[in-house]
Parts: structure tokens; C-alpha cells; sequence
């Protein structure tokens, strides 16, 4: 069976500070039960640690930096820290992948229109299976856009990537039932 690594994507204390973000607590469940379902499933949970620069909210070592308490972290989780929008970017996230075989990559996490969205892209370029769970990622409303409205455009953009693989906007439910996972082919195009 091949591996499924879950990606969360800067879920730090940090991102309590400024504007509220959107559905925050129910976010945090759903991480919490994806990351539970991959495990049972032999897949591996991939935390993304971002290391920002003093002053700036997620400096390293700052109360900011940390992971949210309400995350379940297991010992046998990774951390992956980095510096820019892309996980993959400057990192060892593709190569702890490759390392555990992961197929396909499952993303959650904290900014939809920012870390989430360059990491999900990044995932469907290095030919990853990508599943972005549509109710497990958030941000705070925009100047010219509410939340909800960035949540539902990028989950739509998502849908429509071009991939070599395939990529799959799933909610919580969906995947954990297993109606979001059917296969691993892309989709046909007409």
C-alpha cells in the first residue's frame, strides 16, 4: 500500500496574533483527526514549522515559534522548518518524502492563500499525489475578501491543477470515510 504523508503547514502560536482566523478550533480537530487516520493508515504526520525573523511573530525560540498546544504531536511525527512561503523551498521536506516513500501528500494548515497554497503547488510540481483537505486549512479575512471567500476560491483552484498525478479537494469526512481517495490516477480532461 503506498504511504500517505500529511503536510501541516505553520499551525504555531504565532498565528493567534492579528486578526482572528477563520474557524480556528474546528480547523484544529480536523487536522488532529487527519493526522490520527493517516497513522492508523501507515502514513506519517509532517509538521511545518516556520522560522521567521525577530520581532516578526515566529522568530525561533519565541513563544510565537511553537506548535499550537492543541495539535496532537506524536514523538514519531517530523518537523520541518523553514524560511519561505514553500515548504519545499530551501528545505528537507521532498527528501524526508522520498524517504518514507510517501505517494501521496496530504495538506492542512495555516495561510490558505500564502504557505498552504506555494506548498500544495510545490507538491503537484515534484509529481506528489496531492490531497488538499478543504476544511482543514484557514487564514484571516482579507482586505478585498472574507475567509470563507479565499477558502472556497483556492479549494476551486486546487480542484483544477494541472498535474502529471492527480489531486484530490476533500473534506475531513470525505477522506477519513474514504470516498475522497479512489484512486490515484488524474483526472480525465475534456
Amino acid at each position: 500500500m503506498p504511504v500517505d504523508a500529511l503536510v501541516v503547514v505553520d499551525m504555531q502560536a504565532g498565528l493567534l496574533d492579528g486578526l482572528p482566523k477563520h474557524n480556528l478550533k474546528g480547523v484544529i480537530q480536523r487536522i488532529n483527526a487527519v493526522a490520527s487516520f493517516v497513522r492508523a493508515r501507515g502514513g506519517k504526520v509532517v509538521w511545518i514549522r516556520h522560522c521567521g525573523k525577530a520581532g516578526d511573530g515566529f522568530a525561533p525560540h519565541e513563544p510565537g515559534w511553537a506548535f499550537l498546544p492543541d495539535l496532537d504531536r506524536r514523538p514519531e511525527d517530523l518537523v520541518v522548518e523553514k524560511t519561505l512561503n514553500d515548504a519545499f523551498a530551501g528545505t528537507a521536506l521532498h527528501d524526508a518524502l522520498q524517504r518514507l516513500a510517501a505517494d501521496r501528500v496530504v495538506i492542512a494548515g495555516w495561510a490558505t492563500d500564502s504557505c498552504v497554497d506555494s506548498t500544495l503547488r510545490s507538491a503537484v510540481s515534484r509529481d506528489y499525489h496531492v490531497v488538499a483537505i478543504s476544511d482543514a486549512h484557514t487564514l484571516s479575512d482579507r482586505p478585498h475578501l472574507d475567509a470563507p471567500a479565499v477558502i472556497r476560491h483556492h479549494n476551486w483552484v486546487w480542484s483544477d491543477l494541472l498535474t502529471n498525478r492527480s489531486i484530490r479537494v476533500v473534506t475531513t469526512d470525505e477522506l477519513i470515510g474514504g470516498h475522497g481517495l479512489p484512486d490515484r490516477e488524474p483526472p480525465a480532461r475534456s
